[in-house]
Order: C-alpha cells, then sequence, then structure tokens
C-alpha cells in the first residue's frame, strides 16, 4: 500500500508530500491543487507505462507544467515582501515520486541540453522534450542510502550487488567530490560534436578512460546498462526478473493503478454505443466497453452489481443485451413498459454505471484514484455511490478527489487528527485538505512533525 506520493515544482505543488492511508478524501477550494495532484499520480503512472514524456509534452510542455512562482517565498511570507524571482541555485527539475509498503520510487524530469544558433549541425526539433534525469527504486517507505536498491544517473543505471556498500554515496545523498564528475547529469557537448549529442563528457583531469575505468570499478554495485535514452524510464526498459526484479514489481505496481476522471454521456460517448464485446475485468478509462464490463462482473458471481442498480434507481433491473457479439445496456425501472437502452439513458444515470463498473472490478488494483466522481450525480445518488467506494477500499487502495460535501458526509471521513484511526485496506475514509497560500498548495494542518518523511537527493 503506498504510505505517501511526493510532488516538487509541478504546478502548484512547489514541493509537498501527501501522506495516504487506504482511503482518501482530497478536498480543497476551486485552484486548491486537487487536479494538480491527480495529474501528477498519472504522470507517476505514466513512467511505468512508458507514455510519461507524451504525457507531458500534451500538458503543453516541461516549461507549461513546471512551478511558476519564484524559487523561494520566505521573504514574502516571513518579511511581508511582495512576490518577487529569486536567483534559481539547482537545474530546473518536476519531481515525482511514492513510498510504498514494500518499495519506493522516484523520478526527476528536466530539459535537455539547448544547442545554440553558432553550433555546427543541425539542432533536434525536439529540444523541448523533457529528459528523465535520475531515478531510484528503493526498500521501504524512506528513502536512505542503505535501502537504495536501483538509481539511473543520466543514461547509467546501477543495481546495488549483493552485500554490497553505498560507495560513500551516503554524502548529500550523492557521490563525493571526487565522484562528482562521473555522476553528472548534465553532460557538456564534446568538443566537435554535432549540436543537440546526447554524448557525455565528464570534465575529468584524467580523460574519459581514467572516468571510464573508476566507473566499473564502483564498489557494491553493478552496472546494468550506461546507454538508457533520456526518453526512456527504466522500469520499462530495463524491467527483468533475473538482473532487476526490483524493477519489475514496481513497473507491475504502478501499472496496476487506475485513474477515471469526467466520464463523457454526451450522445456520442463511447459508453452510448453498443460495442464488440469480451470479457473485460477492467474497464477502460473512457467507459467504452461498459457493457461487457458489466457482464463480466455478473459471471464473475457478484451480486453486488444488482444490489447497486436497485439501491441507487428504486428496484431498478441492470440487463446486458448482445446482439451479434455486440454488447449494450438496458435499465428496467419500475412503472416503464420497456426498458431504457444506453442511448437513452440520463447524463447520471449513465455515470452512475460507469462507477459501478469501475468499482466493482473482478481484478481490483493496487490503487483506483476518482476525480469528482459526484459530476452530474444527483444528490440521491451520492450515499449508494459511497458504499460502492467504501466496499472497494476493502480490496484496493483508494484515493477519491472531490468537493462535494454530501459525498464526504457520506463517506464517513474521519478527524484527520485522530492517531487511533486504523490504517490500511477497509479502514474509515480519511480526509486531505489542500490549501493554497501565494499561489502554492499545502496539505492543512500539516507541520513538521506531520509530514511524511522525504527526501528527494540530488542529481550529483
Amino acid at each position: 500500500m503506498l504510505t505517501a506520493v511526493a510532488v516538487s515544482g509541478y504546478r502548484s505543488l512547489r514541493d509537498v508530500v501527501v501522506p495516504l492511508h487506504g482511503l482518501d478524501v482530497v478536498t480543497g477550494a476551486n485552484g486548491s491543487g486537487k487536479s494538480s495532484l491527480y495529474r501528477s499520480l498519472r504522470l507517476l503512472a505514466g513512467c511505468g507505462r512508458g507514455d510519461v514524456i507524451a504525457t507531458l509534452a500534451r500538458e503543453g510542455g516541461l516549461q507549461s507544467a513546471l512551478w511558476a512562482g519564484p524559487a523561494t517565498l520566505g521573504g514574502a511570507r516571513d518579511r511581508g515582501h511582495a512576490v518577487q524571482g529569486t536567483r534559481r541555485k539547482g537545474p530546473i527539475s518536476l519531481r515525482l515520486g511514492f513510498a510504498s509498503d514494500d518499495f519506493g520510487y522516484l523520478v526527476d524530469l528536466g530539459l535537455p541540453q539547448q544547442s545554440t544558433g553558432g553550433e555546427a549541425g543541425t539542432p533536434s526539433a525536439f529540444l523541448r522534450d523533457p529528459e528523465i534525469k535520475r531515478e531510484i527504486v528503493w526498500a521501504g517507505p524512506v528513502m536512505r542510502p542503505g535501502s537504495v536498491l536501483v538509481r539511473r544517473r543520466w543514461g547509467v543505471v546501477e543495481t546495488r550487488a549483493v552485500g554490497g556498500s553505498d560507495d560513500g554515496w551516503a554524502s548529500e545523498w550523492g557521490p563525493d567530490d571526487d565522484d562528482a564528475t562521473e555522476w553528472e547529469s548534465d553532460p557538456v557537448e564534446v568538443p566537435g560534436s554535432r549540436a543537440g549529442s546526447r554524448s557525455p563528457a565528464y570534465r575529468s583531469p584524467a580523460g574519459a578512460a581514467g572516468a571510464a575505468a573508476r566507473r566499473t570499478e564502483r564498489p557494491g554495485w553493478t552496472e546494468l546498462t550506461r546507454s538508457l535514452r533520456p526518453w526512456e524510464s527504466m522500469l520499462t526498459e530495463l524491467a527483468d526478473p533475473d538482473r532487476a526484479p526490483e524493477l519489475l514489481r514496481v513497473r507491475r505496481m504502478i501499472r496496476g493503478w487506475r485513474f477515471y476522471d469526467g466520464f463523457r454521456a454526451d450522445a456520442e460517448a463511447p459508453a452510448r454505443t453498443p460495442q464488440v464485446g469480451t470479457r473485460t475485468p477492467v474497464l477502460a478509462d473512457d467507459g467504452r466497453d461498459l457493457a461487457a464490463a458489466l457482464q463480466t462482473i455478473r459471471e464473475n458471481g457478484q451480486s453486488e452489481l444488482d444490489h447497486a442498480v436497485a439501491d441507487a434507481f428504486d428496484g431498478a433491473i441492470l440487463e446486458v443485451t448482445v446482439d451479434g457479439g455486440r454488447f449494450d445496456v438496458e435499465l428496467h425501472q419500475p412503472g416503464m413498459l420497456r426498458p431504457l437502452a444506453g442511448a437513452e439513458l440520463s447524463d447520471g444515470t449513465l455515470r452512475y454505471l460507469l462507477l459501478v463498473a469501475a468499482l466493482l472490478t473482478p481484478d481490483a488494483p493496487p490503487l483506483m484514484v476518482l476525480n469528482e466522481p459526484e459530476t452530474s450525480l444527483h444528490p440521491d445518488l451520492l450515499p449508494p455511490l459511497a458504499r460502492l467506494v467504501r466496499s472497494a477500499a476493502e480490496r484496493s487502495q483508494v484515493m477519491v478527489v472531490s468537493h462535494s460535501d454530501a459525498l464526504i458526509r457520506a463517506l464517513g471521513v474521519v478527524d484527520p487528527d485522530d492517531d487511533e484511526a486504523p490504517v490500511g485496506l477497509g479502514s474509515p475514509a480519511r480526509g486531505i485538505t489542500l490549501v493554497k497560500d501565494l499561489g502554492e498548495t499545502f496539505v492543512h494542518g500539516q507541520g513538521l512533525l506531520t509530514t511524511p518523511a522525504w527526501t528527494w537527493g540530488t542529481r550529483r
């Protein structure tokens, strides 16, 4: 189970660590950062699916997704100064990570080296694409030098050898001064190389041969590769059960996460159209296979499906019809002479059935995130929805992003300061309230002692 998610440098999330408990309800005013937290989790999932770079590009590129404020707001907060730009001390960076009971993972994204007009050769057309500068997988809920299992700096990936030491990496969460050039995250251009080259040239007085010799002698670590390309994640390229079983486990966990956000309910919505159906244990994120997913739940022997429909619609009965291999839904309601097909259902009814299919999945995911599931639902549907969410939270970790007070009350959110409340699957819902101050998102009530332990380390 995830115990925390951390984000630094993404939109309003300048540097935030959010604790997770099992069933978490994220609330806050409009613009407080709820959507940014949701999107940051999707970006993390993209590292395991190999599409994090494309996802960021669709958001307008790294520059548009970065924290837009100054590097520090200390002067504005402590001394009442106007918000003003400060000199950047570190590299441009968007960092994402999570901690769990078993493994933790972080990724550091930055911009590629920018070629200039005076350089020889043709500059790349992809200089706005973000690059993965650093990745780390560690054991346990907190990253420490001794708990790191696999580390990636630029194109070099290493895994800890059996009985290996930390080779001095504990110093400032990075190599010592003599080794810093070897782990340079943004290599300089090789003199005479073409513009935009990614060939690393280390500023070592001993030359490239000396640096290569030191790299092969690194104690306690086994090199997996030194040619990982900057748009590739080590989770997708190097995970295998022999050389890096930890990467394989983290990738499988991340790929199992599911996100459901704003199902379409317009006349052309995929869920309204009969679709060719096959056994569907996992509802697609756009709901196009709704009928097949509902039939799969029914044939799996989950009686909760009929109960969830009858509970919400006063004894209505759901039927899945199959005509020539195409699946559609029909809802039989008391007092009506014929059932309503998917194309005839109201927006709220259709969205509720989509949530039913997502939450009653026969294949429970490690994490399910629902973004504003109350959209278009009548208040009378929120208590049945809350019961479905609580039932799903007994099998999966669930995060609900919402600003509906009625849904929050129906979920039975406990006092966030109640330290006696249990944590884990099936535990009571915990509230996480996001607030914004000077454009920066914070977790309401979080202090030095209540913030989960987290460290980002450095690129060197």
